[in-house]
C-alpha cells in the first residue's frame, strides 16, 4: 500500500494550522527578532560586556552570537544598499578594521526597541539627544558609532540569514506564507509564525 504524499498543499494546510495556533491573536506572545553588530570600535573599546549587559536589562535574548573578521566582500555584499553612496569605502574600511560581533536578539517589539536604545546613527548627536544610548556612551561619529541593527522586518530577515545560515529555514516558512497570501489564500498570517 502506498502512503499518501504531502504536497505543497498540505504543507499550506500545516502552516494555517500553526498560524491559527500559534499567532498573538490566541494567547501566545509573538516575538521578534532583529539583527546586531557590535562594531570593530565597541568591540576593541571594550564596550562588548556593557552593551551585551545593556541588551539583557533591556529585555532581549541574546539568540545566536559570534566574533568574525568581516571581508571587503563580505561588507560589500552586506551594506549592497549603500554601494552609490559617498562614504561606501570608508564604511568598507572601518568594517573590516578589526572584528565584531554579530548577534542575533528577540524581544516583543525588537527592532524599534534595539534601534531605540542604539540611539541615533551620529554617535556625535546622540550623545546632545539621547545621552543615555548605546551610540552616545559607546561611539565617536556618524561612521564610527559602535552599534548597527535591523531597520524593518524584511532587513532583520535578510540580515540574520546573511550570517546565520542555520535560521534561514524559519524565514523560509515565511516566504511561503507570503507566497501562499500574495497568491489569494486568505487567513495566513505573515507574522505568526515565530520559531
Amino acid at each position: 500500500m502506498r502512503s499518501p504524499s504531502v504536497g505543497f498543499t498540505g504543507i499550506l494546510v500545516l502552516l494555517v494550522f500553526l498560524s491559527a495556533c500559534c499567532s498573538s491573536t490566541h494567547g501566545s506572545l509573538e516575538t521578534e527578532k532583529t539583527f546586531a553588530i557590535i562594531k570593530p570600535d565597541g568591540l576593541l573599546g571594550n564596550y562588548t560586556d556593557d552593551i551585551k549587559r545593556t541588551i539583557v536589562e533591556y529585555g532581549f535574548r541574546i539568540l545566536k552570537e559570534k566574533i568574525v573578521q568581516l571581508d571587503e566582500g563580505t561588507v560589500k555584499s552586506f551594506y549592497a544598499e549603500h554601494s552609490s553612496k559617498s562614504f561606501f569605502s570608508s564604511l568598507i574600511k572601518y568594517m573590516t578594521s578589526g572584528p565584531v560581533l554579530i548577534m542575533v536578539l528577540e524581544k516583543d517589539n525588537a527592532i524599534a526597541d534595539w534601534r531605540a536604545l542604539m540611539g541615533p546613527t551620529d554617535a556625535s548627536k546622540a550623545k546632545i539627544t539621547h545621552p543615555h544610548s548605546i551610540r552616545a556612551k559607546c561611539g565617536l561619529d556618524m561612521e564610527k558609532n559602535c552599534v548597527h541593527g535591523s531597520d524593518s522586518p524584511k532587513s532583520a530577515q535578510r540580515e540574520i540569514s546573511f550570517f546565520f545560515k542555520e535560521l534561514s529555514a524559519e524565514f523560509l516558512l515565511k516566504l511561503i506564507v507570503v507566497f501562499s497570501k500574495e497568491n489569494g489564500r486568505k487567513g495566513i498570517s505573515t507574522h505568526s509564525l515565530t520559531c
